[in-house]
Parts: structure tokens; sequence; C-alpha cells
């Protein structure tokens, strides 16, 4: 849904969230409309970063390689990078000294990202960009604009939820009075979340994906020496990039079409790059652009299907890690210090100061395992139908936001957020992982890119301005 301001009337937003989505919006729109006032809300001190960029060690790299990360600000991301060289000199090494191919830490992507930010807030700059430190925890009664812990109130035209991921919830199954004890780590990226974990004690790791990976390799330059166990239902972990080779787009005029057939298309794709000599991932790469499109044309039914069936196999072939991070797992699987099993947890048994584990193996068969802690690494939570995180609570108790029927988000019209009753709203909005209802894919940077662009480009129109489509998305260029 457009808004069409006038055309220099000064208005006044605020952004809930100053994790990428929320800086990046903000810096968007003050570069657009610098005499609006746009206030960035965020409980850290660090504006930018979020978890993806700021929990992190330098062993944990960016999933895509440096030309995937560049998203219009100046300098661009390589431009800056250039004279760190130093500091990113294995990663030039494992490219080949090819800036553009290399896979850098995170934290120098959320570097550049905050150095942005400040310079924006600088004493010199400023005239409408201001950040606020502080957590928003409802909207105002009948007022626009948000209430923080603290009592402060924020007045605003716009506002709009940049939260990001939200923490893990917990994960299911029996015992759950584990939950509640010191044995369970529920948050991998909480600061305090491996105080007392001992280096000879083994780990019991929930899940196998990309938060797995990162919490397994922090341990193991930490120096963690005890055995590390990943359990996820199909025991399935992230694959890793190749470089090499070109597939052309495939899906664009197979849409719309149901799951099951677009997972025999992509095989088939497949098989016909491996005869060509072109590897799997870039057949991959070139269906990322018609995601979005794709998701936005199965119904109910087919997305349940898919989230049931299919998401862990294209998780793994779609959000893949960096060579050098796939051979760190594989010399550690090698050395027998992490083992993934496929399975799900039977049951708990506290004994002293382990917990036992009885593991149901896939395909039959059962196992003991006995750890010293429990990490909780199934990812982002989503459930928004009873999430008590405040604000998401006020919104649904206000009937101002609904839930999508599978948990993944907001129910969203392009951006605005929609109301219990399916009406969009005119000043109340969602970017990034909160919107994955109607894209799902949202979470990557040129996703959030896009999105970001379009809104920026409503709310600063002088004439209607077309809403984000999923044709959108398709121009985004194949690629990691």
């Amino acid at each position: 849904m457009a808004i069409q301001p006038t055309a220099n009337a000064p208005r006044s937003i605020v952004i809930v969230g100053g994790g990428f989505s929320g800086a990046l919006f903000g810096l968007k729109l003050h570069r657009a409309r610098p005499h609006w006032r746009i206030a960035i809300v965020e409980p850290k001190k660090r504006i930018g970063r979020g978890i993806a960029y700021g929990a992190c060690d330098p062993e944990h790299l960016l999933n895509v390689p440096v030309s995937r990360m560049e998203i219009g600000l100046v300098p661009g991301f390589a431009e800056w990078l250039a004279p760190r060289n130093q500091e990113i000199a294995d990663a030039l090494s494992e490219s080949g000294g090819d800036l553009p191919s290399a896979y850098v830490p995170r934290q120098m992507f959320g570097d550049y990202i905050e150095e942005r930010v400040g310079e924006a807030l600088s004493a010199k700059a400023r005239t409408g960009l201001t950040s606020i430190r502080g957590e928003a925890v409802r909207l105002l009664d009948g007022a626009r604009g948000v209430l923080l812990t603290d009592g402060r109130e924020i007045h605003a035209d716009i506002v709009v939820l940049a939260m990001g991921n939200l923490p893990p919830r917990p994960p299911g199954g029996p015992d759950r009075w584990l939950y509640d004890t010191g044995f369970f780590i529920p948050d991998p990226w909480a600061r305090d979340a491996f105080d007392g974990v001992e280096p000879e004690e083994p780990i019991l790791l929930i899940g196998a994906g990309l938060t797995t990976v990162d919490i397994v390799l922090r341990l193991a330059r930490a120096g963690h020496r005890g055995k590390m166990l990943a359990v996820s239902r199909r025991g399935l972990k992230p694959l890793q990039h190749k470089a090499g080779g070109a597939w052309g787009e495939f899906l664009h005029d197979k849409i719309p079409a149901r799951p099951s057939v677009l997972a025999k298309l992509i095989r088939d794709e497949v098989a016909k790059a491996d005869a060509k000599g072109v590897p799997w991932q870039r057949v991959f790469d070139a269906a990322r652009p018609a995601v979005a499109s794709v998701w936005h044309h199965w119904d109910e039914r087919e997305r349940r299907q898919f989230l049931r069936h299919l998401r862990v196999r294209w998780d793994i072939h779609r959000h893949r890690v960096a060579p050098c991070i796939g051979d760190a797992l594989e010399a550690l699987q090698a050395k027998g210090q992490l083992e993934i099993v496929a399975g799900r947890i039977a049951g708990y048994q506290e004994l002293g100061d382990e917990v036992e584990a009885g593991i149901h193996l896939r395909g039959g068969g059962a196992r003991k395992f006995k750890a010293g802690h429990v990490v909780n690494c199934t990812g982002p939570g989503g459930d928004f139908d009873r999430i008590a995180i405040p604000l998401i609570a006020d919104l649904r108790e206000r009937r101002l936001a609904m839930a999508d029927p599978l948990g993944v988000g907001l129910e969203t019209n392009d951006c605005a957020v929609r109301d219990a009753t399916g009406k969009p709203s005119s000043w109340l909005f969602a970017l990034g992982p909160l919107t994955r209802p109607t894209w799902w894919e949202i979470t990557a940077v040129p996703e959030i890119n896009v999105q970001v662009d379009r809104l920026v480009a409503q709310l600063t129109s002088a004439t209607p301005a077309p809403s984000l489509t999923a044709a959108d998305f398709l121009g985004m260029g194949e690629g990691i």
C-alpha cells in the first residue's frame, strides 16, 4: 500500500529496531529526506549490527561473497574493504586475491554499517536522523508512536517495525522441565550463554543448521575439547559454496507450480548442469530471484507442504557456507569431536552434573548421550500468535496486527501491516524477517535491500508509488 505525503512536508518516522534492516532503512530514508525527523529505537548500544553482524566472532564469515553485500551506500562495501587487506588476508588468499569473490568476517560488514550510521548521526551531519536507546514495549494510546520501557513517548506519523529475527523459542518434545534448568542454553547468542561451560564437557546441540555451524566453530575456537553432538530431524548440515560456471533462469515461466513439481524441476536442472560440468550451486543461484514469486503464488496448503517436507533440503542447498567453513566442520567431524545425527529427542534424565538425552534415531534405533549442557540451535523464533515480546503482544491484543497461520511472521500487504480484519495500515509498516509470510526469503541482504528501497520510494513520493511485488525480486539478479 503506497503512502503519498506532500512532496516537501516534513514527517516524523520512528523505526523500531536498530539492526541491519532498521539501520539501512533509516540511512536511505534520511538520504532521501534529510529534513524529516527519523528516530531509530534500539536497546543495544551499537546501531546497524543486530545479531547477524554483532553477536559473532572473527571465524564467522559472511555466507556470500563481498559482491553480494553491496547495498547502494557510499562508499561501497568493497571500496571500504580495499585498504583493509591485512585484516582480510585469509579471505583474499581463499579467493585468489579477488576481493569481490572473498568471504570476509561478518564483523567487518557490521563495522561497515555501523560506520555509515555513525557518520549520519555525527553532530556535523545530524539534521533529522537520531538514535534513541531504549526498548519499545507498546504503541501509544490515542496517538501514533511508541512507548519505551522507561516511560518515554516517541510520537511519529509513521511507525516501522524492523525488529529482525526474534529469539529462538524452546524446542518442542517431551521433558520440557529441562528448559527451566541450568543445563539448557535457550539463546546461544546471549552474552552469557556459555558461561560455566567446561572445555571437556560434552555438548548436545538441538538443530544442525547455520546456528549450529556458528556455535560449533565458536566453541572450537575457544578451545572446547569435549564431544559435540548435533541432533536434527534429518541430520543435514548446510552445504558449501563452489565457484565457477553459470546457469540461466528457469523458474519464471513455470510459476505457479506445486512444490513437488518445482522440486522435480530443480532436480532435473541440477542433472543437466552436472552433465555440462556446471556446479549444482549455480542452479540454486539461478532459482533465487524467483523464490518470492513462487511463495507468493502458493496457497496455505502448498506452503505447509513445503515447510514440512522440502524446507530443510532447500535451506541446506540455498543457504550455504564459505568453503573454509565447510572444511572446518568436516575436520571436526573427521576427528570425531563433532557428530551430526538424524533423529529426535525422546526424553531427558538428570544425572548429577550432567543430563542424559534419549534419542530416537531416524530410520529406527535409539541412542543415549550424556551432556553438560543442551544448546537450542533451532533458529529464530516466529510463532507470533503466542510470542510474549511486549510490542508484538500489544499489537496482537489490540488487533493492529495478525500472525500468519503458519507462524512465520506478521501478515502484510507489501510492507503495510495488516490488522485483524485484514486491512493494511496507512501508518504501521514492517521490514525484513517480520514480513516472511508475504515473501518467505526476506532475511538476506539483497532481498532486504530491495524491500527497503521500495518502502523509501513509497514514503517519499509525491505521486502514487508502486507497491513491492514479487516481480521486483525477479529483477534482483541471479547470485548467491
